[in-house]
């Protein structure tokens, strides 16, 4: 009997075994997770979760007792330390060896935790597991001023749940706006005057010096030499693959697992998804995309590459974010752009904003108009260089910019 090793119980691993079973995959499935809860999905844990609106169980992947049903061996509390690729074998922290005949790598990513002073004391937090969420939630519950380091996806959306919850927050952002490597200054002024209309005090072109308090936080030093007191740190300042599982394998990396069109690594029979792979995408070229519809798309899509169909994984990545009652998407992948066209009114906050590099749509972000960005997916797929006074343009239709062949 063949054997699937899925190194990750997470958003894409639990998706790659389901989907294995769904396309009649007879082998045996081995899920491992070092979690000791069952594989969840992590945007509710800055949102719904955080703020005690959605219990852990609502956001499960599966229900109870799904994957003993379908024979899926889900080993939890488990944590891989190597992918031994000449053997074919993973091998746990306690020494067992699992054999594969394919494997799939998706152990995601961790959170930066630079050596700052301090980054060890007590109620310093940062997010990235339901646990992290249950303890920010609970300082959260008896604290009234909260500080945060980082202002990107993850920062952002954990201060306005904050707010929602009633807490002062203070936010520390090295960059000159909120989220500027994604999005550029200009949008990021938007989200700035979004938080800064909900009450969040936010200090730019500023870093965390150090932590300081007596065992526990109790307040934060700035690299100008401002102290900002407060009950509790989240730190937010970006993620990193986590690929030692991989060290001394024949597999290639850099900045990820680095995988092909249709997710295979160097090693035959082996792959990468999610958060840990980059990806070899035919529209946008090497990427690492950091967010839960790629885990998932890749997942489902990785199922198809282990049966033998090899087709390119070419989704134009769809993102959201929830802050306050702004409904904020985004789909494509743009590091740089020329031109960015503006449909609607970025003042009102209800806008669609394409970026273009060279005349092609690389990727669009919008604020209370998520038509505009699930019209614009198929354009980014195809590639497409759509005239910028049709983009500006609310009474056009972005399907009718779709070229002939692509349509």
């Amino acid at each position: 009997m063949p054997v699937s090793v899925i190194v990750g119980a997470s958003q894409g691993g639990a998706t790659a075994a389901a989907q294995l079973r769904e396309e009649g995959y007879e082998g045996r499935i081995v899920l491992i997770g070092a979690e000791s809860v069952p594989p969840y999905e992590r945007p509710p844990l800055s949102k719904e979760f955080l703020r005690g609106q959605r219990p852990l169980d609502d956001a499960l992947i599966r229900p109870d007792g799904w994957y003993e049903q379908n024979e899926i061996e889900l080993r939890l509390g488990t944590r891989a330390e190597r992918v031994d690729t000449d053997a074919r074998e993973v091998v746990l922290e306690s020494g067992e060896r699992v054999a594969f005949d394919q494997a799939v790598i998706a152990t995601g990513s961790r959170n930066r935790r630079p050596p700052i002073p301090g980054i060890d004391l007590e109620n310093v937090f940062s997010l990235r597991t339901a646990a992290d969420a249950q303890a920010i939630a609970d300082a959260a519950k008896v604290g009234t001023h909260a500080v945060l380091v980082g202002m990107g996806f993850i920062g952002a959306e954990v201060a306005a749940s904050l707010r929602y919850l009633g807490l002062d927050v203070t936010v520390v952002e090295f960059a000159e706006t909120p989220l500027q490597r994604v999005l550029g200054s200009e949008l990021g002024r938007v989200l700035e005057g979004l938080h800064r209309d909900h009450g969040v005090e936010m200090y730019f072109g500023t870093g965390a010096e150090r932590f300081e308090g007596n065992g526990r936080f109790e307040a934060m030093v700035t690299n100008k030499g401002q102290t900002i007191g407060g009950d509790f740190a989240v730190v937010g300042i970006g993620v990193e693959p986590v690929t030692e599982v991989v060290g001394g394998s024949a597999l290639e990396v850099d900045n990820g697992i680095l995988v092909d069109a249709a997710l295979r690594t160097n090693v035959a029979g082996v792959f990468a998804i999610g958060d840990v792979a980059r990806h070899d995408h035919p529209v946008f070229g090497p990427v690492r995309v950091e967010h839960y519809d790629n885990a998932l798309k890749m997942g489902a899509h990785v199922a198809g590459s282990m049966l033998g169909r090899n087709e390119p994984f070419d989704d134009a990545h769809w993102f959201w974010s929830d802050q306050y009652d702004a409904d904020i998407q985004m789909a494509g992948f743009a590091i740089a752009w020329d031109e960015m066209v503006v449909r609607g009114n970025m003042e009102e906050r209800e806008f669609a904003a394409f970026l273009l590099k060279d005349g092609q749509l690389l990727s669009t972000f919008a604020m209370n108009r998520p038509r505009e960005v699930r019209r614009s997916m198929k354009l980014i797929r195809a590639k497409a260089h759509p005239s910028p006074a049709a983009l500006a343009d609310p009474d056009v239709d972005l399907r009718t910019l779709l070229p002939k062949e692509a349509a």
